[in-house]
């Protein structure tokens, strides 16, 4: 069953997510305290859209929401997505919370209310502006190359039950001939961080386990298709 996500705000930061959330396939509920934002989200086309007071424990509880459903807390107001998260954690305990922060001090109010994991957007930025600085080169021309008149993009993909990737070891998996680079994966049998190929580890990949892979997007098309089948593909190294 495709996930639901509870993405909570369509301000000036989540809208793009709203749209890559829900062309990646996720079945996706906005929810918003502010009227425009609202029916912002509404004139974008979202038909699944919710409007109340995120302050109000009585409209929380209201939702319907399974243990494996994702809940991003993406309010303009970082001060709203703490109260927010501190609300979420105890009504929805085994649910995974991702919020965003405008500040270290955010990221830590956030966490300590329940928060699964914190997008610091200062963090970020200053990631770029350091390989900018750095590797200026190179981050350019991967901003090139991945601009969308190009067609080449990441995908996070799950290795869906019966795909005969279940129980290989990635390097018995001959990416490059499906036309897709493998940058890294979730391995849930170690956690649920991002590990890039480059680490050097061994991985099994798993029903469920979530890699990451950049292509053209009709390669990528296809190598998801193609993983959805139990027999070996043209992909796997020969013994």
């Amino acid at each position: 069953m495709t996930k639901k996500v509870f993405l909570f705000g369509y301000g000036r930061h989540a809208r793009s997510i709203a749209y890559n959330l829900l062309h990646d396939g996720f079945r996706l509920t906005i929810i918003e305290s502010d009227e425009s934002n609202y029916n912002q989200a509404k004139e974008d086309g979202y038909t699944d859209v919710m409007y109340f007071d995120v302050t109000k424990d009585e409209h929380l509880e209201a939702l319907i929401a399974a243990p494996e459903d994702r809940m991003i807390c993406m309010m303009d107001d970082e001060h709203l997505n703490v109260f927010l998260t501190l609300s979420l954690r105890p009504l929805f305990p085994e649910c995974h919370i991702l919020a965003i922060s405008g500040s270290i001090y955010a990221s830590q109010k956030l966490l300590m209310a329940g928060a699964n994991k914190v997008i610091d957007l200062y963090e970020v930025s200053a990631n770029r502006i350091h390989n900018l600085l750095k590797r200026p080169v190179s981050t350019r021309f991967l901003d090139r190359i991945l601009s969308d008149e190009n067609g080449i993009n990441f995908r996070e993909i799950i290795i869906p039950e019966d795909s005969f990737l279940d129980g290989m070891m990635v390097d018995d998996v001959n990416f490059h001939a499906c036309g897709v680079l493998l940058l890294g994966l979730v391995d849930l049998e170690k956690g649920e961080h991002f590990i890039f190929i480059t680490s050097g580890e061994s991985h099994k990949l798993d029903s469920g386990d979530r890699i990451v892979c950049l292509g053209m997007d009709e390669d990528l098309d296809h190598f998801e298709e193609m993983i959805k089948n139990s027999e070996e593909a043209t992909c796997v190294w020969p013994s």
